[in-house]
């Protein structure tokens, strides 16, 4: 028996930016204010490529008055990210509400807690410095596992680098993840003030790989794009003529004090290049076949689908619900 291989092209992924924003939008609106019954949307504004698209998709399902857009800065947060994000707000027609965090992530210990970690490897780690933790960025040519570096970089421009080892990981990350859930506290406390539902950003990318925070970015009523590939949404931001700036800006967490990109922090490649080797793992293509067509040695493409199925293996508890026994009534 021949099994046909389905079919790969460096173009699979393209869609129909009009008919997708139509299908959207629809769902959109139903969602909220017939399944969900609410009375329109508190969305987050990051000055990213996604929130500014689920914007302009929200701003077809509702009318302005019944959406509310937050921008929801702290301490070591990009002034970048918030101009973006005033942008976009401005170009859509609303005005945002800001609020602030960095109160809470005091309140929580957040900054505190990740320090202490962080002065095990840094003892003249102070305030004055900024830090990032990044990952390997050679998945293509080399078969090391996933870890993790502490960089961090002094008032004066000097960087210093420390691999961490894994207690010094965890305790940096939990006491980090305050900022995502202080933000999901905020979306709910003014949800709920209208009765509206929380419109949530995250793609595909981040849903099924793992790079969300559990009760955290996690935390939404509704998501709307995440179906679509990361390059999935950058079709429909130029569609939706999200500015420039937004589009042409290295997609970013935000989360750490120091610059550093989704590619560096979590992902390892570019998205035009991941996008087409995850859709050829997802529909069991050939790594002979994907390689061909993308220019890539099969060698490559099998370290990509490895460590693609190890994310989504490793954060499948992030995506369960939780467990427990229930009676029958």
């Amino acid at each position: 028996m021949i099994t046909k291989t389905k079919e790969f092209h460096p173009n699979i992924l393209d869609i129909d930016p009009e008919q997708e924003v139509e299908r959207i939008v629809a769902r959109l609106d139903d969602d909220i204010f017939h399944v969900l019954k609410r009375k329109g949307g508190v969305l987050g504004v990051s000055g990213g490529v996604d929130s500014a698209v689920v914007l302009a998709l929200a701003v077809q399902a509702m009318p302005t008055n019944r959406l509310v857009t937050l921008l929801l800065p702290e301490r070591e947060s990009s002034p970048e990210s918030l101009l973006l994000g005033r942008e976009v707000c401005h170009q859509f027609g609303v005005t945002p509400l800001v609020e602030d965090i960095s109160e809470p992530l005091y309140g929580f210990g957040s900054y505190r807690r990740r320090d202490t970690a962080v002065n095990e490897i840094f003892p003249e780690y102070d305030s004055s410095y900024k830090l990032k933790i990044t990952l390997p960025t050679d998945l293509l040519d080399s078969d090391k596992l996933n870890f993790y570096t502490l960089t961090i970089i002094s008032p004066e421009g000097e960087e210093k680098r420390e691999r961490l080892r894994p207690s010094q990981l965890r305790q940096i990350v939990a006491a980090t993840n305050f900022k995502q859930r202080s933000r999901a506290a905020m979306l709910y406390y003014h949800a709920e003030l209208r009765d509206f539902a929380v419109i949530g950003t995250p793609q595909k990318n981040e849903h099924d790989q793992g790079f969300f925070v559990k009760y955290g970015d996690s935390a939404m009523d509704v998501q709307p794009i995440v179906h679509l590939y990361k390059t999935q949404v950058y079709q429909l931001a130029e569609y939706l003529d999200i500015p420039k700036a937004i589009r042409t800006r290295p997609p970013t967490s935000d989360t750490y004090s120091a610059a550093s990109t989704q590619e560096e922090f979590f992902f390892r490649l570019p998205f035009e290049l991941m996008d087409l080797i995850w859709y050829g793992l997802t529909h069991d293509i050939p790594a002979e076949v994907v390689a061909c067509e993308l220019d890539l040695e099969p060698e490559q493409v099998d370290r990509v689908y490895a460590d693609l199925q190890r994310k989504q293996r490793t954060t499948n508890y992030l995506r369960t619900p939780p467990l427990g026994l229930f009676d029958k009534l």
